[in-house]
C-alpha cells in the first residue's frame, strides 16, 4: 500500500511539474492576439465580464489557467461552450492564453482602497 501511494504521489507531482513547465513557456503577446474570441465572455483583459457566470481570468496563475483549458479540451471539465472554444487549440495556444491572462492585473489586486 505504501509503494502504491508513493508511486501515485510521484506521478501526480511529475504531472504538476509538466503543466507548470508548459505554462511557463507561454507567450503573453501571442496570447493577447489569440484571446480575441474569449473577450465576448471574459472581457478584453480578463476582467470585464458581461455576466457574473463568466469567471475573471486576469491575474490567475498560469498553470491553473492552462490546466483548466486542457481539462475543458479533454472532457474532464464539462462546459459545452468552453469545450467548443478550446477543442482545436494546441498546447502552445493554451499556454499562450494562460500566459496572457496571468500577466493581466486582476480587478481584485488593487486593494489600496482598504487602507
Amino acid at each position: 500500500m505504501i509503494r502504491i501511494t508513493h508511486a501515485v504521489a510521484t506521478l501526480l507531482m511529475l504531472g504538476a511539474c509538466a503543466t507548470a513547465t508548459a505554462a511557463g513557456k507561454g507567450d503573453p503577446k501571442s496570447g493577447a492576439t489569440k484571446s480575441k474570441p474569449c473577450a465576448s465572455c471574459h472581457g478584453v483583459d480578463g476582467n470585464e465580464t458581461l455576466d457574473p457566470q463568466y469567471p475573471r481570468l486576469a491575474g490567475q496563475y498560469p498553470d491553473y489557467l492552462l490546466r483548466a483549458m486542457q481539462e475543458y479540451r479533454n472532457g474532464r471539465r464539462e462546459n459545452a461552450i468552453m469545450a467548443g472554444f478550446v477543442k482545436d487549440l494546441t498546447d502552445q495556444d493554451l499556454a499562450d492564453l494562460a500566459a496572457f491572462y496571468a500577466s493581466q492585473k486582476g480587478a481584485l489586486e488593487d486593494l489600496s482602497h482598504l487602507k
